[in-house]
């Protein structure tokens, strides 16, 4: 089993910048891939960037690249979400995911075993 916590969600103006943390624990954290997914009101959950589990590989909605980055500090057990140049569009309940596999494309919620709670990010116009 793997708990996940995410923190670092807020409000911010459009063009603003936000730093997700997720913080695992339960497992051997290196072991899993890491993602980040968002969910708006009323619409599905969607993904926004996968990690691999030495973090040497990233993966990107193209809704999101260039503007987001995703990394991760095995050693303390966490993945961020640095978030640049926030759109009102980005607007959602965010959170973080752990899978067993290699890949660090996967882009599918199903395919992830652990969730966090969520963290909400809201960016006004």
């Amino acid at each position: 089993q793997v708990q996940l916590v995410e923190s670092g969600g807020g409000s911010v103006q459009a063009g603003g910048s936000l730093r997700l943390s997720c913080a695992a624990s339960g497992r051997t954290f290196s072991n899993y891939a890491m993602a980040w997914f968002r969910q708006a009101p009323g619409k599905e959950r969607e993904f926004v960037a996968s990690i691999s589990r030495s973090g040497d590989t990233t993966y990107y909605a193209e809704s999101v690249k260039g503007r987001f980055t995703i990394s991760r500090d095995n050693a303390k057990n966490t993945v961020y979400l640095q978030m640049n140049s926030l759109k009102p569009e980005d607007t959602a309940v965010y959170y973080c995911a752990a899978r067993r596999g290699i890949s660090a494309v996967v882009t599918t919620a199903p395919a992830y075993d652990y969730w966090g709670q969520g963290t909400q990010v809201t960016v006004s116009s």
